[in-house]
């Protein structure tokens, strides 16, 4: 029995796709950072409220670096997932019962679909050949080119999302039938009692970090109202990144003021932090009048030293974070959200909603 299942993280920022030729890499997947945060998988594993506790905790440990890792250089991004990926392995391995970390070790296989084959406990138990995994590289790398061409249309505009998705799944079952007529029949028995039961992804909704905490060494509240992350369990948090003289995050300002008006009654915290670009950015009196004049009713935090750029490895103005009930990032948006067109408010305010129904 062969059990098909995803190929392709849902979380491609994380994991670098070529080296510095622009190579294929056979790079090391955040699948396990990734899935153990997710009520799901809690489920799954049958943990208990004090299991779920233990577990966060262990998350808590990993989380700042893995968030960090994604502006890193591909190969110092790869070592960092590598290292994040095995510490929170050892410290799963003395949380969780053995049928447990069983189950958990078959669900990161799942989660490797077809290109479980390349980990080496696979390989082991499938007494995989040299010869095969030669085969295997082919097959996964042709995929790999289809399915950048098919991106590249994409994002040409020569076909549309729903045709591009097509293809992609298209290559992905040849994928899976080229793997199968390279396995023996004897592997292909075997691998169901590597994986277990099939477990269904889609239910997956939390696979990015916890938001950090905000910094206020070297930073400063311009309102009276202050925030802390864990206070703000419960809650849905909007955070975004801006300079007051940044044309292009005050043309995201509506948004966050409207958000604020129709949905802060609902659960909705709107914090904004102003983090310096020119000189008149770091007056703070200057900040503090902008913040009138711009009419944010909410808290401010003026990140005069960058500490908080930093801890969000923020890389541009603006760039909007939403944060879950439980205070795990779900989504971000760099930029204008309605630049040139683009739907972005209508779709970061769906997100809001959907968080808020949680």
């Amino acid at each position: 029995m062969f059990v098909a299942v995803v190929l392709h993280t849902p979380l491609a920022a994380f994991a670098a796709e070529s080296d510095s030729n622009g190579k294929p890499t056979q790079h090391t997947q955040p699948f396990l950072l990734q899935m153990i945060r997710d009520d799901s998988v809690h489920q799954e594993l049958r943990l208990d409220e004090s299991g779920t506790q233990q577990v966060e905790e262990a998350i808590a440990e990993v989380d700042p670096r893995w968030w960090t890792s994604r502006i890193q250089p591909p190969e110092q991004q790869q070592a960092e997932i590598k290292e994040l990926t095995e510490q929170l392995r050892e410290r799963l391995s003395n949380l969780l019962s053995e049928d447990q970390y069983r189950r958990l070790t078959e669900l990161e296989r799942q989660a490797h679909g077809t290109r479980m084959v390349r980990r080496a406990d696979i390989v082991s138990s499938l007494k995989i050949t040299p010869t095969q995994q030669s085969k295997f590289e082919k097959l996964f790398t042709d995929t790999d080119a289809e399915v950048a061409i098919i991106q590249k249309e994409l994002g040409e505009k020569t076909i549309n999302a729903e045709q591009a998705a097509r293809e992609i799944a298209t290559e992905q079952r040849n994928e899976r039938q080229g793997l199968l007529d390279i396995l023996t029949t004897d592997q292909q028995s075997k691998i169901g009692s590597l994986v277990g039961s099939t477990f269904d992804f889609s239910q997956v909704k939390r696979t990015y970090p916890r938001a950090p905490d905000f910094i206020t060494e070297g930073a400063e509240w311009l309102s009276e109202e202050t925030a802390q992350m864990p206070e703000l369990r419960g809650k849905v948090v909007a955070v975004f990144f801006y300079a007051f003289q940044c044309i292009n995050c005050q043309r995201n300002f509506p948004h966050y003021k409207a958000w604020h008006a129709d949905m802060g009654d609902d659960g909705l915290v709107i914090i904004g932090i102003q983090r310096p670009e020119t000189s008149a950015e770091r007056d703070i009196a200057k900040v503090r009048s902008a913040m009138v004049k711009d009419g944010f009713d909410f808290p401010v935090l003026f990140d005069r030293d960058s500490h908080n750029w930093d801890a969000w490895a923020n890389t541009m103005w603006p760039t909007t974070y939403l944060i879950d009930k439980k205070g795990y990032i779900r989504r971000w948006w760099q930029g204008e959200m309605n630049w040139q067109g683009t739907p972005g408010e209508q779709q970061m305010r769906e997100s809001i909603a959907t968080l808020l129904a949680e």
